[in-house]
């Protein structure tokens, strides 16, 4: 079965006015972190290395063993190759912006 985007997770993100970038992710909870990601950039397409976001959540138990998940925010850890290294930053503001923060729940 094909991966489809979701459509709340496809926007547009305008950089300074000069500047298309379209996020397109289809990961989703339990493995949040490990779908696809896809950017546009002014009508150019980047597709990104698998499993290259990473999330700012955390799991950690209590003394119980009672689950405590916590939101944060995506960090890119894997750019293609030739990605220009000047709009590396707007486009983790996008990503924030339109992927849903969260632990992707896989090590729960």
């Amino acid at each position: 079965m094909a991966k489809k985007t979701a459509t709340a997770q496809l926007n547009r993100y305008t950089l300074g006015g000069s500047m298309d970038i379209e996020i397109k992710y289809d990961g989703e909870y339990p493995n949040l972190c490990s779908g696809e990601l896809i950017v546009v950039i002014d009508g150019k397409e980047w597709v990104f290395p698998d499993y290259c976001l990473s999330s700012g959540g955390y799991v950690s138990f209590d003394d119980d063993w009672n689950e405590h998940v916590g939101e944060g925010s995506w960090s890119v850890k894997n750019w293609p190759k030739d990605f220009p290294d000047n709009i590396k930053g707007a486009v983790v503001d996008a990503v924030n912006e339109n992927v849903p923060h969260g632990c992707c729940g896989g090590c729960v």
